[in-house]
Order: structure tokens, then C-alpha cells, then sequence
């Protein structure tokens, strides 16, 4: 026989069906509404772009998970123009105006489109995350004491000295030409030695010992870690803090072991009493506009942020010049015969020479055209108001992105897009209608990179010792190299094996 409920149990379960069915109904009409307003009534719904991605940030955050954004960004600009909607708030823009409408200086008064804080988690005291002008205006006179052209003059003999050992480790570990060397890691060895030693007066001792630091490690995973983590937070803040929970010792652990670095070489530079031509001097010294100093906060923080944007980049930069020279030995040839033309002996071969090789400053702006050491995107949030860009109305708090590798290849700004010919940038009549202001590696605007002369100058001088020294041929040449990398924010760097062949110098 079935249980029979009496009419006391039933009353008492009334409340919680009807409470269920009423979270269901609830969860079906916003779902419903979300749809309904993404797809036809936001102000972004005229914007083109897939359906589903208008509709739910799951596509959009899947697409930066798999390391595969960029050509996916790239893929959807090809379908559906130079503006594309790729999440319920977020719009991508590859047409060249953008730069200068999105990041360039703005009229007295007018509010400018600040950085998106998900992307840059704002910090107390403002350094990393959307600083206003004013601060960021403050900030940057201070530090570019450190780029200055007569910093560079003075931080010569320094950045000498390792490009040096560089060389000495590539003639040790090379064999004669008989061993291939991954040109990748040598790359970082030297330029986070160079940064560290201008960021804390002490390299991390990569070339010494020719393996990374743990601290470096550290770095790389990092930078992994935080871009996924950023998605999550775009979509769901709560799971975040979850997972942040669970996986405490994970993200605690090493964000703690780096910031305790970190204070610890910022710490002992400052000890150091005796002038020194390098990034932390600057960073001591007062704005001569406003009389203040950076808080030591303030300080920490830029240097943590240097280290990686003047190591990292600048390798990346290198890699994807020596990658593309030797796919291309009718170029690296060329390259070859202007180097080895314009100097007797490496002695001769400085920061100032080396700006004289205009062949080899086509050759670094075509790699950076096709092998952007940022290939995505550093979004901006749409200043209150909206604003035009590009001849499409945008609402405030849109974010807005930026994805240099789309942008760089596509053909509606360059001829033959996908070739490496750094002729373009010479005056070849073929690119005549090229759009190389298209080509920002650095940023554009009050808010682009200060060591952009720096990072120049440090190639130039690199891959011209390089070439000078060595002939360059790669070990898997049939492998695209640039084709094989996964995108996390920054490049996840596969290694790229390269014959170093030892030439007789004079």
C-alpha cells in the first residue's frame, strides 16, 4: 500500500516547492531577458559579431584559455570587419585610427579612457591599476629620468659588459657550430640580467650560471597564471575568490615569495649610497614638478613592473627577428653584408653605431610587425559618455581592445601581410598604401611604453653582435616557429634551436 501524507506534511511542503519553482522560474526569465537585451537591445547589439559571444563572456574567456586568441581575434576581424563584438561588453578593433582615437592625448578637460581595472587590478595606492592623469603624469616624469638618452650614455658600459658575456656563452655552448643553441632562453639570460641590474643594481646571474633564476621562473609562471585568472574574474568574480580560497597556498604563496623579493632588492639597492645611472636612481629622485617622491609602495611596485616589461619583450622581440632571419637567408644576408660592412670589430659596435644600420631597424620593425612581443591587448574602458571611434559609436564603460597581431597582419592595412619584407619600411613603392601607423609594439599615446628607445637600442646592439660574430642558421627550419606559440597575454615562448657557426673576426 502507498504512504499516505497527511495534510499536515503536504501544508508543509508547499512552501518550499513553490520557493523552488519560483528560483527556477527567476533564473529562466533573467537568463531569458540577458538574451533577449544582449542581442537587440544593448548598445552594442549593432556592433557585428558571433551570437552566442554577444550573449555570454564563456566564448570569448574559452578563447584565451586554449592560448589561441590571437589568431582567433584575427579570424572573426576577417568575417566581420574592424570592429567586432566579442563578449556582452567588450568590442575589438583592428583599423589603424584606433590607436590615436582610443589611447592618443586628449583635449583639456576631456576625460580619457582609462585602463580596464579588471585586466590591471587596481592597487591602493594606484601604480598598477587606473591611476588618474595627474598621477600617472606625475609617475612617468619621474621615472623617465631613467630613459633619458644621456641615461642610456651613462648605462652603457653596464648593458656592455653582459651583451659581452652573452657572447662568450654563446661561443662556449655552441661547440664550433656543432651543438643548436635555444636562442629563446639566451635572449632572457641577458636582457633580465640587463633589467635587473638596472631595476635592483644586480643582474639575477642567468648568464653566469646559463639557467634561469628561481625568481625568473617565477615570473613566467606568473604571467600564465594571472591572464587566466583574469578571465575568470571578467566572468565571475565569485568563482575567483573560490578558487583563490581553495588554491590559497598556490596564489598567496607565490605572489608573497615575490613581492618579499622583490622588497628585498628594492631594500638593498637603496642601501647603496653612491650614484648609480640605473632605473632606481630615477625612482628616488623628486618630481621636479610637483616636489614629491614615490612612496616606497610606489617604488616596489615599478620595479617589479619593469622587470618583465624590459626583459621579457625584448627577448621575445629578438626571437622572433632571429626566427624570421633564418627563414629567410637572402634577408639575413643582406642584414649580414650591412653589419659586417659598417664596423672592423666589435669594439666598434655600441648603443649610439649601431643606430646607423637602417637595414637592421627595417628588419626589427618588420619582426615586430609579424612577432609582436604583445600580441593582445591591453584593454581600455570607455570614458563616461562614450565616444567615436573609428566611426562607431561606443558607450561608456565599454572595454575596448586592441589585438596587435590581427592588427598588424591584416590586409586591410598591409600588403602581403603574412611576408616578411622589411623593405616596406624603406620606401618600396609596393607598400605605398600600407598602413604602418597600424604598427604600435610599444603602445601609443601618454601611456605607451617608456623604454621603447631602450628596447631599440638593446636589439640593435644584440642581434648586430650576434650577426657579427656568428652565421645564423636554425636547426628545424620546416617549423614555423611563430605558428607554434600559444598566446597568454604575453608569448609562451617555445624554444628555437639555432646553429651558432663562429665567424673569424678581424
Amino acid at each position: 500500500m502507498a504512504p499516505v501524507l497527511d495534510t499536515e506534511s503536504v501544508l508543509g511542503l508547499q512552501p518550499w516547492v513553490a520557493l523552488a519553482y519560483s528560483s527556477i522560474f527567476t533564473i529562466i526569465a533573467f537568463t531569458a531577458y540577458s538574451i533577449i537585451y544582449n542581442l537587440f537591445l544593448s548598445p552594442l547589439s549593432k556592433i557585428p559579431g558571433p551570437k552566442l559571444w554577444a550573449i555570454s563572456g564563456l566564448p570569448y574567456a574559452y578563447m584565451h584559455i586554449t592560448g589561441q586568441g590571437h589568431k582567433r581575434v584575427r579570424e572573426l576581424h576577417e568575417k566581420y570587419g574592424d570592429a567586432v563584438r566579442v563578449a556582452p561588453r567588450i568590442v575589438v578593433f583592428r583599423d589603424a585610427r584606433s590607436w590615436k582615437q582610443l589611447l592618443g592625448h586628449r583635449k583639456a578637460g576631456t576625460l580619457e579612457n582609462l585602463r580596464d581595472p579588471v585586466f590591471f587590478e587596481a592597487s591602493g595606492d594606484g601604480v598598477t591599476g587606473p591611476v588618474s592623469t595627474a598621477e600617472h603624469a606625475r609617475q612617468r616624469r619621474i621615472l623617465s629620468h631613467g630613459f633619458s638618452a644621456q641615461s642610456m650614455v651613462d648605462q652603457y658600459p653596464l648593458i656592455r659588459g653582459y651583451v659581452d658575456l652573452l657572447m662568450q656563452r654563446l661561443r662556449e655552448n655552441s661547440k664550433g657550430g656543432a651543438v643548436a643553441l635555444d636562442m629563446t632562453r639566451f635572449y632572457n639570460y641577458t636582457t633580465f640580467d640587463i633589467i635587473g641590474d638596472l631595476a635592483f643594481g644586480e643582474p639575477f646571474g642567468c648568464l653566469d650560471d646559463t639557467k634561469y633564476h628561481p625568481w625568473v621562473s617565477l615570473i613566467f609562471d606568473s604571467i600564465k597564471q594571472r591572464h587566466l585568472m583574469t578571465m575568470v574574474r571578467r566572468n565571475s568574480p565569485a568563482l575567483e575568490r573560490l578558487i583563490k580560497c581553495f588554491a590559497k597556498s598556490l596564489f598567496v604563496g607565490s605572489n608573497s615569495a615575490h613581492e618579499k623579493l622583490v622588497q628585498l632588492k628594492c631594500d638593498k639597492r637603496i642601501a647603496r649610497v653612491e650614484p648609480r645611472p640605473d632605473f632606481m636612481e630615477a625612482m628616488l629622485s623628486i618630481d621636479p614638478k610637483g616636489g614629491e617622491k614615490l612612496s616606497m609602495q610606489q617604488i616596489r611596485l615599478n620595479a617589479s613592473l619593469l622587470i618583465v616589461a624590459g626583459s621579457e619583450t625584448t627577448a621575445t622581440a629578438l626571437s622572433g627577428a632571429t626566427f624570421l632571419l633564418g627563414r629567410h637567408p637572402e634577408i639575413l644576408a643582406k642584414l649580414t653584408q650591412e653589419v659586417r660592412s659598417s664596423f672592423a670589430s666589435v669594439q666598434e659596435i655600441t648603443l649610439l653605431s649601431v643606430q646607423n644600420l637602417k637595414y637592421m631597424l627595417a628588419v626589427l620593425d618588420e619582426s615586430l610587425r609579424l612577432f609582436p612581443p604583445v600580441p593582445s591587448s591591453l584593454p581600455r574602458v570607455m570614458r563616461k559618455g562614450g565616444d567615436v571611434l573609428c566611426d562607431v559609436f561606443v558607450p561608456e564603460d565599454t572595454v575596448v581592445e586592441l589585438w596587435q597581431y590581427p592588427m598588424f597582419r591584416s590586409p586591410k592595412n598591409f600588403t602581403l601581410p603574412d611576408s616578411f619584407i622589411p623593405e616596406r619600411w624603406l620606401g618600396d613603392a609596393r607598400f605605398d598604401n600600407d598602413k604602418r601607423e597600424a604598427v604600435q609594439p610599444f603602445s601609443f599615446g601618454p601611456r605607451n611604453c617608456l623604454g621603447k628607445n631602450l628596447a631599440y637600442a638593446e636589439m640593435r646592439m644584440i642581434l648586430a653582435r650576434v650577426i657579427f660574430s656568428f652565421d645564423i642558421e636554425l636547426a628545424e627550419p620546416q617549423v614555423d616557429w611563430i605558428d607554434s606559440n600559444d598566446v597568454y597575454m604575453l608569448w609562451d615562448k617555445n624554444p628555437l634551436m639555432v646553429y651558432l657557426k663562429p665567424r673569424k673576426e678581424p
